[in-house]
């Protein structure tokens, strides 16, 4: 009998030790996917701010560039298309992360081609409510690519740690994927061409 309860012990011993390193490694994944999702929220925010921000840019605008209504338009249709683009944090796929990056990139084309006709209205340009919030704007675009890239940081930092061995093993055990970054927009790697 004392034979068979030594192996029994070790045996007993080593399946704890190895559950105990299971805990271990799932506990440190679900901490990483916690701030990778925590920093997703952020992305979400800093969005939301933009889209917040336009109603008034267009209201301010409006009263001065009354032909510029189809750019106005653009931007209208343009903010409710990244509005309604949403992504669950928990759901960070390559495709909804592409549909979200396209529909704020729509938004982002259509702002830029509003500031762009806004040049044509001296009147505008000096209206202290237009350079607040253009200035609020520019703020509020910078925010955004400081919050892409930290989530971009957190989501590498965890793709990088369930995708080495042998923890690997336990991610897959427990179902757990890797989470999409944000890309540069396509084209981005060329320079603008500029005309005088």
């Amino acid at each position: 009998m004392k034979k068979l309860l030594v192996p029994i012990i070790v045996l007993a011993l080593i399946a704890f030790a190895i559950f105990k390193w299971g805990v271990g490694i799932n506990n440190t994944i679900i901490e990483k996917e916690g701030k990778s999702v925590a920093q997703w929220a952020n992305v979400e925010s800093a969005y939301q701010r933009r889209a917040d921000l336009i109603p008034n840019l267009v209201n301010t605008v409006k009263g001065y560039a009354e032909h510029e209504k189809s750019t106005l338009e653009a931007v209208i249709k343009a903010r409710a298309e990244a509005t309604k683009t949403t992504i669950n944090a928990g759901e960070l796929t390559p495709e909804k992360m592409a549909a979200f990056q396209k529909a704020q990139e729509g938004l982002s084309g259509a702002l830029s081609r509003l500031l762009v006709s806004v040049e044509r209205y001296p009147d505008l340009k000096a209206n202290q409510n237009f350079l607040e919030l253009q200035s609020q704007l520019e703020g509020t675009e910078n925010r955004i690519n400081t919050e892409r890239n930290r989530f971009n940081k957190m989501a590498g930092d965890y793709n990088i740690y369930i995708a080495k061995f042998p923890i690997n093993l336990v991610a897959n055990f427990i179902n757990k994927k890797a989470l999409s970054l944000f890309k540069s927009a396509q084209g981005s790697d060329k320079a603008p061409k500029v005309e005088f």
